[in-house]
């Protein structure tokens, strides 16, 4: 169709026009299509970088799982918590984020004033990723934190640990690090990388967290703790430390060492002295040698209950002649020789069943070997592989020889056990997994005999201090008193006291060992022997855990009369 104007002018085409029209129309589209395509090529090139950028979760080289991770709680034997964890905000910075440094120095300066200002500079500044600035604060500071509205700063919530016993247990449980991982003690145990201990703890990696129940008696734990602080004020002793043992199952039931520190503030743990001279610590513990050696002689057959040996003389080496400290300058019978603590007489029983026989008895009671408790710090004993003459001659009495206070707690322990050893251990056992890893070392028939041997100590010799205090719990023991050595001689004015026992000597149950270093007398009319602190210690330990330890006091004279052996009625 062609229009014609009035004019004559050129006619238009209409249908030209259309076909331009929808020529440009088309040409806009598809330059909005390839727009669109530009644009999502842009976006998808983008998602699949940042889907390559591997995102940085770590603090300063930690993960942060790692982090916020938590630590299985510990209970005692009875269900008291002993070590726990509870969750605290830890502030971290983003550097690159941060817009004022100087303006975020002041602010955080004012809520932090521990943190200098040089340092909140130096951790705020650069390029760096996530920097610590202060870690396991309260709530309280971390909401005035976050008040300041201070860009690139943020908090990750991370366990703390917390024990609720304070210093009670301190050696036991030791303490662990900022990065919740164990330092030492039983905190310690539980991180090593031995998958057989975990899972027999209910700690297999990738298991719920279970809680772990340690042998520990809290309750006794606490009384043994403040009566060896007392020790150290009324002795004004150096240092002292006892442990407790059920010797049917080998549970530790109670260990303290002191000086102690505060787990909760794991610094106090540097300070002089704090380690466990129950595990850690080796030392001469005098007399109470002397019932390995007569555990031995006895057993043996070659020494009998009924026998007597001369202690009217000294016995002499060369130049030099051993003597008792209280001689009786008479013949002195096997439980006369136990009750006076006669060096003469232990002597001579020695040599009757013959050193190298003692030796290898030492060695069968595991004495050359570290003990098998869980705990980390824990040390040999330091005694000849052969012993000369006058050498087997002062260990038959604990001197020239040192072993660990619970090498002698585990030995007393199988002696009244009718022989049998068990091993040690921090953890609750039962009855039945105790039994099934008994060791004999002596008869039974032995045991009997020291048993009533150490109620004798008790009731007429040097263990009476004891008695005094635990009256109705049937104690036995023997104390030993051994000069301590200063500059490689030993001191005349020095000791370290010991005193090993066990209760109720009718009925063993408990085997305990006290030892108290460098002693002095409480007042003018004591000692400083082992059985005026180390005996007396143990009483009053055993006259207040006794009761909580379901024994129950009886004073009837019959049972003593029947710990005594048939060939001595």
């Amino acid at each position: 169709m062609v229009l014609i104007s009035d004019e004559g002018a050129t006619p238009i085409a209409l249908t030209g026009a259309r076909k331009a029209r929808g020529s440009l129309t088309q040409a806009r589209i598809r330059w909005v299509i390839l727009g669109l395509i530009i644009i999502f090529a842009i976006v998808g090139g983008r998602l699949v970088q940042l889907g390559s950028i591997v995102t940085d979760t770590t603090i300063e080289g930690q993960a942060r799982s790692v982090i916020s991770a938590s630590r299985p709680a510990i209970l005692d034997r009875n269900g008291m918590e002993m070590a726990v964890d509870i969750r605290v905000p830890s502030l971290f910075a983003e550097p690159r984020r941060i817009i004022d440094v100087e303006e975020a120095v002041k602010q955080l300066h004012q809520v932090l004033p521990e943190l200098s200002t040089d340092y909140l500079r130096s951790r705020l500044s650069g390029e760096k990723g996530f920097v610590w600035i202060k870690r396991e604060l309260t709530p309280a500071i971390e909401e005035k934190i976050n008040h300041l509205g201070i860009p690139g700063l943020d908090f990750v919530t991370e366990s703390k640990r917390f024990y609720p016993g304070g210093s009670d247990a301190s050696q036991i449980m030791f303490s662990v690090n900022i990065d919740n991982q164990g330092i030492a003690g039983i905190e310690r145990t539980m991180d090593k990388e031995d998958v057989a201990l975990l899972q027999s703890i209910g700690l297999a990696r990738g298991q719920t967290l279970t809680p772990v129940t340690l042998s520990i008696d809290m309750r006794v734990q606490h009384i043994m703790r403040e009566q060896l602080l007392d020790s150290l004020t009324r002795y004004q002793a150096v240092a002292a430390a006892a442990a407790m043992i059920n010797i049917k199952t080998g549970e530790i039931i109670a260990m303290s060492s002191l000086p102690d520190f505060d787990p909760n503030d794991p610094a106090t743990a540097l300070e002089g002295g704090r380690m466990n001279r129950i595990t850690a610590g080796k030392y001469e513990l005098g007399s109470t040698f002397k019932t390995i050696t007569f555990a031995g002689a006895l057993d043996s057959g070659v020494v009998k209950i009924t026998d007597s040996f001369d202690a009217r003389f000294g016995v002499r080496f060369g130049r030099f002649t051993i003597t008792d400290f209280h001689g009786q300058n008479r013949i002195l019978t096997v439980p006369e020789i136990y009750k006076y603590s006669s060096n003469v007489g232990t002597i001579h029983m020695m040599q009757t069943w013959g050193k190298d026989n003692y030796r290898a008895f030492i060695h069968k009671i595991g004495f050359d070997d570290p003990s098998p408790l869980e705990l980390p710090e824990k040390t040999g004993s330091n005694i000849p592989a052969k012993f000369s003459d006058v050498g087997a001659a002062t260990a038959s009495f604990g001197h020239g020889l040192a072993i660990t206070p619970l090498h002698m707690l585990s030995a007393v322990s199988a002696f009244v056990n009718d022989g049998n050893y068990v091993p040690p251990t921090i953890y609750k056992r039962t009855d039945a997994q105790a039994k099934a890893m008994y060791q004999p070392l002596v008869s039974e028939h032995t045991s009997m005999l020291i048993r009533y041997l150490m109620r004798l100590n008790a009731l007429e010799g040097s263990g009476s201090r004891a008695e005094k205090f635990a009256s109705g719990y049937r104690i036995g023991g023997k104390t030993g008193t051994a000069e301590k050595v200063v500059n490689g001689r030993y001191s005349s004015n020095l000791n370290f006291n010991a005193f090993a026992s066990a209760f109720p000597m009718d009925n063993p149950k408990y085997a305990m060992i006290v030892v108290i270093d460098q002693p002095h007398r409480e007042n003018p009319q004591t000692g400083d022997t082992a059985g005026w602190n180390a005996g007396e210690i143990t009483g009053r330990i055993v006259q207040q855990a006794a009761p909580m330890l379901g024994i129950a006091p009886d004073y009837s004279v019959m049972l003593d009369s029947e710990l005594t052996p048939v060939e001595l009625r």
